[in-house]
């Protein structure tokens, strides 16, 4: 049976070890946005009440003008991790499953625990008519890899053919609208789209995602999550915050990432990928420099199958990031002394 896949944001464990009040820690393990928007106020009724049809349609309305779906009404779930659980069940028997990789664990994991064969790929080329279910992760985590909508359209176009679904998980494309293929579900049935709400928005423990497919593809999901999947009170405030002021909150990003950016590079670090929500460093000495910055208190994200990496996300402000840039170079100034 696949095991557990370790992720980012655990910060009561990295506490347990390393010491210090949770409150206290800075953490840098996870792509989303740390300046969250002000919530806004939601009616009570949303608390008291079973989350009705009206409530959802609502979000889904507002989710379909901000993604600009067109037609499709964009399906709420309880975040894309209870979507990906689903997507064994899109999978026609005698057909394997390919995985753009590497990239988010959960993916592989699902097939596995479902008994159904499942291909690892490294390229779009290595993808053939055996393979009824492909998914790529655009932008990429934690690789920041990316591909232009087209490769993708003529991706689902040549998959057609022999039945296939492709699965799109633009889960950190919220401050790259350019690269999203939501724009082309209505021309392509065989075509998937996740979208995560907690990332952009900063409020990753709403659970909210979205998942964008035509009739057929929805009904197999909506089937899957059963009644009432998505809380009342997170319908309300992806309603709101769907319809606010968005470009106010990629400008903020945006100097967030530019902040690590520069701290990153004043520490002399090398970046294999990155997207506007995290950096990923390559060096030999990941792990120690994990190990350091936890000492510190500040968390990043190690990989087990790629001890050279650590990812980075975003600090709150500039007082954080001179908190991270202090400890780099205080690693870097103990590097320095042992060369």
């Amino acid at each position: 049976m696949a095991g557990a896949i370790q992720h980012g944001g655990g910060l009561a464990a990295a506490s347990a070890r390393y010491g210090g009040r949770i409150n206290d820690w800075l953490d840098l393990s996870t792509g989303i946005n740390p300046c969250p928007p002000a919530l806004p106020a939601l009616d009570p009724r949303v608390w008291h009440r079973l989350p009705d049809r009206e409530l959802e349609e609502e979000a889904r309305f507002a989710a379909r003008d901000f993604y600009g779906s067109g037609n499709i009404l964009p399906l709420t779930v309880p975040g894309t991790q209870s979507a990906i659980q689903l997507l064994p069940r899109l999978l026609k028997p005698g057909k394997r499953a390919a995985i753009l990789s590497p990239t988010y664990g959960e993916y592989g994991r699902s097939f596995a625990l479902n008994a159904m064969p499942v291909d690892t790929i490294s390229t779009l080329a290595d993808i053939s008519q055996d393979h009824g279910l492909v998914v790529v992760v655009n932008p990429n985590n934690p690789t920041g890899r990316m591909f232009e909508p087209g490769v993708l359209i003529d991706l689902a176009m040549a998959m057609r053919n022999w039945g296939g679904v492709l699965v799109v998980d633009e889960a950190f494309g919220d401050c790259q609208p350019q690269l999203s293929l939501v724009p082309e579900v209505e021309q392509h049935d065989n075509l998937v789209i996740f979208r995560s709400f907690g990332k952009f928005f900063g409020m990753a423990g709403v659970r909210l995602g979205f998942v964008i497919a035509g009739d057929a593809i929805s009904q197999v999901f909506t089937e899957g999550l059963g009644p009432w999947a998505v809380s009342g009170p997170a319908l309300a405030l992806a309603s709101n915050l769907l319809q606010g002021d968005t470009d106010t909150i990629r400008q903020q990003i945006a100097r967030r990432s530019a902040g690590l950016a520069r701290v990153l590079a004043g520490a002399g670090l090398q970046l294999a990928g990155s997207t506007p929500l995290f950096s990923l460093v390559e060096h030999a000495q990941a792990a120690v420099l994990h190990d350091h910055l936890c000492r510190d208190h500040i968390l990043t994200r190690i990989f087990d199958y790629a001890p050279h990496w650590l990812r980075v996300g975003l600090t709150p402000n500039e007082d954080c990031d001179q908190r991270l840039a202090a400890s780099l170079k205080t690693w870097m100034a103990k590097v320095g002394a042992q060369s």
